[in-house]
């Protein structure tokens, strides 16, 4: 079995985590691999996307934003991702630092794959596909200005509902726990396959948060009166601007996100967990 190693060097406590996970894997008799730019001598060196050809599993250290931008990419591979947490949330990620030797029971077999639907993003300008992006959280159209209310409109298949708002989220299960759920939007089972439309800060009365099923095509549009700049983020990294007749298609993708899971604790125990964590931090301040 080979072994993919993917850190976040800039997340306290990595750099020493590279070194005991390495230490751990040769140990064990499994073939680990890490990337040209970390020097370490229990692991091969390869390029990045070298490295989620030939592995079996990676393996990523950092925070939520790590363990997202890299199972896009072990997605497109078809292989399955783990996170060991070295941020602060840590969602995502299934085994924290001072567990990290509970990873031994991968290679006996003993864990579980959890797929993740993602969201799959077409710009269209005039007939004419202009970009596309894959997401595993959201994608955020949004002014590029602080209360600079826009127009948007929400196709659904052949219908369409028009907000005026901030913006506009549209959210995966996964990415319901994210900006969706500080947006007012609805806590989503991980393993539903659906997107979730959360206006953010609307100017209409009975604006809702709404749930659709993934098989379905959203499209939206959006344009500003004042002429403000639109732009579309997706996975909280802006990607391009939006104009008066870009068309942003959403569908559900081909492709899913393997998580390895070695925990049984259920969605909702984690959920807990993890937010009463975040009310005990501030509390402590």
């Amino acid at each position: 079995m080979i072994v993919s190693v993917l850190p976040n060097l800039d997340k306290r406590g990595s750099a020493e985590m590279v070194d005991k996970l390495g230490a751990m894997l040769k140990e064990l008799g499994i073939e680990a691999y890490i990337t040209d730019n970390v020097c370490c001598s229990y692991y091969k060196n390869a390029p990045e996307d070298e490295l989620f050809r030939i592995s079996d599993i990676v393996i990523t250290i950092g925070g939520d934003g790590t363990i997202i931008r890299f199972s896009k990419k072990a997605a497109l591979y078809g292989k399955p991702i783990l996170g060991i947490n070295a941020g602060r949330m840590g969602y995502l990620a299934d085994v924290e630092q001072k567990d990290y030797r509970s990873i031994a029971r991968i290679f006996d077999g003993d864990y579980n794959i959890e797929n993740r639907m993602m969201i799959k993003i077409t710009l269209v300008e005039n007939g004419k596909t202009v970009g596309e992006y894959e997401a595993l959280n959201d994608a955020v159209i949004s002014s590029g200005y602080i209360s600079r209310i826009i127009d948007i409109s929400a196709h659904i298949d052949n219908d369409v509902i028009r907000y005026r708002a901030d913006g506009l989220i549209a959210s995966t299960p996964t990415g319901s726990t994210a900006y969706s759920l500080s947006a007012g939007g609805p806590v989503i089972d991980p393993v539903m396959e659906a997107m979730c439309v959360v206006p953010i800060c609307s100017h209409m009365l009975f604006a809702k948060p709404m749930i659709i099923s993934g098989d379905k095509t959203l499209t939206l549009k959006a344009f500003s009166k004042k002429k403000s700049e639109i732009y579309l983020s997706v996975d909280g990294r802006k990607v391009a601007n939006i104009k008066p007749y870009t068309e942003v298609k959403l569908t559900k993708s081909e492709n899913k996100v393997k998580l390895i899971r070695l925990d049984n604790r259920s969605f909702f125990k984690t959920l807990s967990a993890k937010f009463s964590d975040i009310r005990g931090t501030n509390n402590e301040k």
